[in-house]
């Protein structure tokens, strides 16, 4: 009983105030995006009226416009700090989403898109930046697995809520979600406030990135290949292309769909910290090796599951397809966001964040396509090619491993204050000839310094 309390103990991020406060903001902002982006389609086809070419477009500017923005935003962060770049782009994601009731033509919700999509390509890669800027080398991989944990939690409760509040016989409902929604944005920005710039650099450092120096880590450019093909093969093919093809090839229905994906998201919300614990002290391209043997090993289930099951047993088998699923997006998430701040130096940490935002944007523009495309040929050319494109993406980052300098090849463990507080030192008195109490002595030319009975203070390592 005494390990397992010590263990949840140890489970305890022990992270600055700061970082809570810049989570507790995350999860104000997940929680609004998934209260509104599940609906968004619908509010627009079926509320508004607009054609289903027209609202997927919609939808689709949100993203093309993100990763046009994207790069810019990583040089603002570098420029002008995160915590200025983030609460510019929650104030243009509050305009754009608050404004969606509002509408009544197309040309307005694709303006209010556009709004939104800047904001969209602000938001990552200045909240991955300040998280870095707030936290030591060693708290960052507690700090980015919290930031995963809380922003499923609040995702999945998103989608709860806005599903009890949105329905197409009740109009207005559709104008409360949108309201909500940039309410979160706002509320993130007063927590903001409170939290400090991180650590400051001279205009000159600022001024002397270049993303040509970025480019020229082939380090990370390769990494960011292996991170945009395991988004191209798995999350985006689990994401959108997997309820598609359990509806057709296994009769699940949009019940049993939504039941799996609340798994994932329990399952993230539960293991995420523990398995990033884990990881502590280990290499890190080894466990995202791990998770790509992991991605691999869930497509062929996939399809195990969709050639041999049906209805409600499918539903079963894909629950226990989605743990395994969820197991590997852990040790992908403990590996990825750590490593990127590891690698990049101080002045370029903007810059760094922003690509690694676009490999993931770019996995989930190639994702979908290329995944209902083989779906609509061969279903088992889809996971199958899904799987070997993770066991390949695997082979990557253990040949890449070589190539990542010693202090970010592994996970740091954990801070641990030395136990020097209760020292006590015993000596011995003796008498001198120069001992004052002595009779005609004289004083000693040099005095001994005082011995504290406290240890010194430990200052976090940086």
């Amino acid at each position: 009983m005494n390990a397992v309390t010590a263990y949840i103990r140890g489970l305890n991020p022990q992270l600055p105030r700061p970082v809570w406060l810049l989570e507790a903001g995350g999860v104000a902002n997940s929680l609004g995006n998934g209260i509104v982006l599940p609906f968004l389609i619908i509010y627009l086809h079926e509320v508004r009226h607009f054609g289903l070419a027209d609202s997927g477009a919609i939808v689709s500017t949100l993203g093309a416009v993100g990763l046009v923005a994207t790069p810019l935003s990583g040089r603002l962060v570098d420029l002008v700090g995160a915590r200025t770049t983030l609460m510019s782009s929650l104030g243009l994601l509050a305009v754009g989403y608050g404004g969606f009731p509002f509408i009544h033509h197309p040309w307005q919700a694709y303006g209010l898109a556009a709004i939104a999509g800047l904001g969209n390509g602000g938001f990552a890669p200045s909240h991955s930046s300040l998280l870095a800027a707030l936290t030591s080398r060693a708290q960052r991989n507690a700090a980015y697995a919290l930031q995963r944990a809380t922003d499923n939690l609040g995702f999945g409760a998103g989608a709860l809520i806005g599903g009890l509040i949105a329905t197409t016989q009740v109009p207005s409902s559709f104008k409360l979600l949108f309201l909500l929604d940039a309410g979160t944005f706002l509320a993130f920005i007063v927590v903001l406030s409170f939290v400090p710039r991180g650590q400051g650099l001279s205009a000159a450092a600022r001024s002397t990135g270049r993303y040509s120096a970025v480019i020229r880590d082939r380090a990370f450019i390769l990494l960011l290949l292996v991170i945009a093909t395991l988004v191209t093969a798995a999350y985006a093919q689990i994401s959108t292309v997997l309820p598609p093809f359990a509806k057709e090839h296994a009769r699940v229905s949009e019940t049993g769909i939504g039941i799996v994906f609340f798994v994932n998201t329990v399952l993230i919300v539960l293991a995420q910290l523990p398995l990033a614990k884990a990881l502590e002290g280990r290499r890190r391209m080894r466990a995202l090796a791990l998770s790509c043997a992991i991605f691999a090993a869930t497509s062929v289930a996939v399809l195990v599951v969709g050639v041999w099951l049906d209805a409600g047993a499918a539903v079963v088998a894909l629950c226990g397809v989605i743990v395994l699923f969820s197991i590997g997006e852990c040790l992908h998430g403990a590996v990825q966001n750590p490593l990127v701040a590891d690698l990049a130096p101080e002045h370029l940490l903007g810059r760094y964040m922003a690509l690694r935002t676009i490999s993931w944007q770019v996995g989930f523009m190639v994702g979908p396509v290329l995944g209902s495309f083989l779906l609509a040929r061969s279903q088992t050319g889809l996971w199958l090619g899904a799987a070997v494109a993770c066991l390949l993406a695997g082979v990557g980052a253990l040949a890449l491993e070589r190539q990542i300098p010693d202090h970010a090849s592994r996970t740091p463990g954990p801070e641990r204050v030395p136990r020097k507080a209760l020292r006590v030192e015993w000596r011995t008195l003796k008498m001198r000839l120069d001992d004052p109490l002595s009779t005609g002595a004289q004083p000693s030319p040099h005095q001994a310094p005082e011995a504290s009975p406290a240890g010194e203070g430990r200052r976090p390592s940086a």
